[in-house]
C-alpha cells in the first residue's frame, strides 16, 4: 500500500498518506490533537521514512478527515476508527509511533486490545511526549501552558511582532509567525519556536474527546498492556515529565529523558529523538 486515499470502512472517510519504500517495515505515525493533521510533524518525522513505510492518517474531525455531522467524537470514536484503519490498511505487525495525545491514543487502543475489545494489539510502541495519563497531570500542564504563553519572552515577541507592521506588508508571514507564537511555550527556549508547519485544531473535536475522558487515569490499565515500549520526554515539557515517568513504569518501558527540549523534539532535538527510536525499533525486530 502506498501513496494517498480515504478508506472506506470508518464511519467517514479518513484522509491517508504514506511515506517511504514499500515492502520497508511499517510503522503507523499518530498525530497529535485532538482534532488537528499528520501535516505538523513533516518534514522532520520523514527522517525515518529512509528506512520505514510511514503510515499516516488525519483522525476524524481533523485536517482532510473531515466530520460535518453533529455525532460527539470520543475516545471512542477514536479508538475504533483505528481499529478500522489498522485492518484496512494491513498494518501487520501494528507498530505505532505515537506523539503528544496520539501516544494517549496509543495507550487506550492498546488498552481496549489488552481486554479483547479490539484487535490487533500493537507489536511494540514508541510514544513521543505523550499527553498527560491523567486528569490531575492534564490540569498541570495546562496551567503551566498558560503560564508560560504569557511569560516575558513570549510577550516581548509579541509585541515585537505587532510592531513589525509585518500584518500590512506581508500577511502570509505574518500568520506564519503569530502560528509560532501560538505554540512557543511548549518549546524549551521560545526563541525556537521558528519554521513551524502551521495547523488548525478543530475546537469542538478537541474539547469533546477530552470531556469523554472524563476523571481519568489511565495508570492502573496499562499494566494489562503487554508488548515492548519506548517512552520518549523532553525534560522542559510542559506536561509533566512525572506523567511518563509512570506510563514507562506501568507498561516496563524505556524512559528516554531529552534535555534541553521542550513538548517539540522532533524540532528541538531530532537526533536524540530518531536515535532512541532507531535503537528500539532495532531492538524489536
Amino acid at each position: 500500500m502506498s501513496g494517498e486515499g480515504f478508506t472506506q470502512t470508518t464511519d467517514v472517510p479518513l484522509y491517508w498518506r504514506t511515506y517511504g519504500p514499500a515492502g520497508a517495515p511499517r510503522v503507523l505515525v499518530l498525530h497529535g490533537g485532538p482534532g488537528a493533521d499528520h501535516g505538523y510533524l513533516l518534514p522532520q518525522m520523514l527522517e525515518l521514512a529512509d528506512e520505514f513505510e510511514l503510515i499516516f492518517y488525519d483522525q476524524r474531525g481533523g485536517g482532510k478527515s473531515k466530520e460535518s455531522s453533529p455525532t460527539t467524537i470520543t475516545w471512542e470514536t477514536q479508538v475504533h476508527d483505528l481499529e478500522r484503519v489498522i485492518a484496512e490498511l494491513a498494518i501487520c505487525p501494528l507498530a505505532i509511533i505515537g506523539y503528544s495525545w496520539g501516544g494517549l491514543l496509543a495507550l487506550l487502543y492498546s488498552i481496549e486490545a489488552a481486554r479483547g475489545r479490539v484487535a490487533p494489539a500493537p507489536a511494540w510502541l514508541a510514544l513521543i511526549d505523550p499527553a498527560p495519563v491523567s486528569r490531575a497531570y492534564r490540569e498541570r500542564f495546562e496551567a503551566e501552558f498558560a503560564r508560560r504563553q504569557q511569560g516575558p519572552v513570549i510577550q516581548a515577541m509579541r509585541a515585537e511582532l505587532n510592531a513589525s507592521g509585518l500584518k500590512e506588508s506581508d500577511p502570509d508571514a505574518y500568520r506564519q509567525r503569530a502560528f509560532e507564537l501560538s505554540v512557543a511555550g511548549y518549546f524549551a527556549n521560545p526563541l525556537k519556536a521558528t519554521d513551524l508547519t502551521p495547523f488548525r485544531v478543530t475546537g469542538r473535536v478537541q474539547q469533546s474527546v477530552w470531556a469523554s475522558l472524563g476523571d481519568f487515569d489511565l495508570r492502573g490499565a496499562l499494566a494489562e498492556v503487554h508488548c515492548p515500549a519506548l517512552v520518549v520526554h523532553g525534560r522542559q515539557d510542559p506536561i509533566p515529565f512525572e506523567s511518563s515517568e509512570s506510563i514507562a513504569k506501568s507498561l516496563n518501558a524505556e524512559l528516554v529523558p531529552l534535555d534541553d527540549c521542550g513538548h517539540v523534539p522532533y524540532v528541538e532535538q531530532p537526533a536524540k529523538l530518531f536515535s532512541a527510536i532507531r535503537e528500539f525499533i532495532a531492538g524489536t525486530l
